[in-house]
């Protein structure tokens, strides 16, 4: 058997090349396609104009000495707000959005209902990383926005 030898020439370097940037494009491609795609979107409209009272409200809200906390047991979405000592908050007013960190396909609102020690809805979610933005008004009238994140375990 004769053995026949194979020359590397110009040509078969600029394919390997070109295969190896085409390849590198076309995932670079992907990845970024997948992350606009997924784009929660903005938290303010006007960073600008929202950073001007940003300290005041900040303040205002951690006087309040809230700790908010979220879980998911047996189908109940459990979104606690307690005082520093530990007693259970009832708010003014709350807002919520449940969902995905990474997207807006699970959003949702839920109706959370205060049940004497925390706000609770049903709720039926998969397993993962979960998001409640919150915004709540105190009863002074003290406004209180938070993104409280929880897993949901299998």
């Amino acid at each position: 058997m004769t053995k026949t030898e194979r020359k590397l020439t110009g040509w078969h370097v600029f394919a390997i090349f070109g295969g190896a940037f085409g390849v590198i494009i076309a995932v670079n491609l992907v990845l970024a396609f997948s992350a606009v795609k997924t784009f929660p979107g903005l938290e303010t409209k006007n960073s600008y104009v929202a950073s001007q009272t940003f300290d005041k409200r900040r303040a205002a809200q951690e006087g309040l000495g809230w700790d908010v906390g979220a879980k998911h047991v047996g189908g109940m979405l459990i979104l606690s707000i307690a005082e520093q000592d530990g007693t259970p908050v009832q708010v003014g007013k709350l807002e919520a959005t449940l969902g995905r960190p990474t997207h807006v396909k699970d959003d949702r609102s839920p109706d959370f209902q205060f049940d004497g020690r925390s706000y609770v809805a049903r709720e039926t979610l998969a397993p993962g990383n979960w998001n409640i933005r919150m915004k709540a008004t105190a009863l002074d009238g003290t406004p209180f926005e938070q993104r409280v994140v929880f897993i949901v375990e299998d």
